[in-house]
């Protein structure tokens, strides 16, 4: 656990695993798998004594208990210099107050100074716009990102669960002003989803957003805890409750489980291990981030970089896992850009740590 990557274009050092702290406390909408401060504290100190510095939270989480709990748990083991805090604003902590939601400045400044006092802390490493909410314009939420930084009430700025070309204008907004940049893009992505690689992942890379990956055991399916079942899942946990009920799974998702349980049993790792494996290993992502409901569960995450897998394992994996693309999306595969370059002429990619990477090439005749 003691490796640590630079978080997008910024000089912060954060773990290839963080910690997601969704599940500390007991109240509001995470309530039903919640865990107590003392339960909280074990998976904490696990985690610090792992070498981990990376902790992600949200003002929302079990109604404001997640920060609450955290924030007493920074500061009794002493670590608040040593740890990334992570937390995010966006919903609502007042639904009889339309200033409560959403982000706009308003309630961004009333975010932070609230996130501040329940973190017992003067300053957040890092604050991230939760989620789009399609009304804030981007102007004012990276002024004041620009705001609140120059005030020393946050280091970095990040957003979470937004469409790409609204990343790409925030950064490229940032830019052209000289405000602060954002730094990271907090997305869902696991070998059950892989959505974000069509114009996320080169946007981050292009701009410099660092990805933090969420979910990447696809809310447990890539376990291996769950089978088939006639109308859905069979298993305990989440995906086999009520939320879930009406979920289809695909066919397509039982061959990808079938393909990681194969690949698991040659490298003799838990699917879990592997799964988590595949995702901090892809380009872009600089951590992933892992929730556990105790220590043994958080160990056995942790141990995903132990290992590396063999190259044809992890092709195995990609195939297993890939989606055809659709739409537009269908012209910037590479079969269809092969139409872009003379007959017989193979176009490849430049080396890892190039950016952008170089996809196509024009004949000097036609230059």
């Amino acid at each position: 656990m003691n490796q640590y990557f630079l978080l997008g274009r910024s000089g912060l050092r954060v773990s290839r695993l963080a910690l997601g702290t969704m599940n500390f406390g007991t109240g509001g909408f995470h309530a039903a798998y919640g865990k107590s401060a003392d339960e909280a504290r074990s998976l904490f100190r696990r985690y610090l004594e792992a070498g981990g510095n990376f902790i992600d939270t949200a003002d929302f989480y079990t109604a404001g208990e997640s920060e609450t709990i955290l924030g007493g748990l920074v500061a009794e083991a002493g670590v608040r210099d040593r740890v990334v805090l992570t937390t995010k604003f966006t919903n609502s902590v007042d639904h009889g107050d339309p200033n409560a939601g959403g982000n706009g400045r308003k309630h961004m400044i009333r975010a932070v100074e609230a996130s501040l006092r329940r973190l017992r802390t003067d300053y957040i490493d890092l604050f991230l716009l939760h989620t789009w909410d399609r009304i804030t314009p981007v102007e004012e939420v990276m002024r004041t990102f620009d705001d609140l930084t120059r005030a020393g009430k946050i280091r970095y700025a990040g957003l979470s669960d937004v469409p790409s070309w609204y990343a790409a204008r925030a950064q490229t907004l940032a830019d052209a002003h000289a405000l602060a940049p954002v730094v990271s893009l907090q997305l869902p992505y696991s070998l059950l989803d892989r959505t974000i690689e069509r114009e996320h992942v080169p946007m981050g890379q292009t701009l410099g957003l660092g990805i933090t990956a969420w979910s990447p055991l696809g809310s447990g399916f890539l376990t291996g805890k769950y089978r088939q079942a006639d109308r859905g899942v069979t298993g305990e946990g989440r995906l086999s409750g009520e939320g879930y009920a009406g979920r289809s799974w695909t066919d397509r998702e039982w061959r990808l489980l079938g393909a990681l349980e194969e690949v698991a049993a040659e490298v003799s790792r838990p699917m879990a291990q592997v799964a988590l494996n595949w995702v901090a290993n892809r380009p872009g992502v600089a951590s992933a981030i892992v929730g556990a409901s105790s220590v043994e569960q958080l160990d056995g995450n942790l141990a995903a970089l132990d290992f590396e897998l063999p190259g044809e394992s992890r092709r195995r994996l990609d195939e297993a896992s890939a989606e055809p693309s659709a739409s537009v999306y269908q012209m910037f595969t590479p079969g269809y850009q092969s139409w872009l370059v003379s007959p017989g002429v193979q176009v490849a990619d430049k080396p890892d740590g190039y950016v952008p990477a170089v996809r196509n090439w024009v004949p000097e005749s036609a230059a």
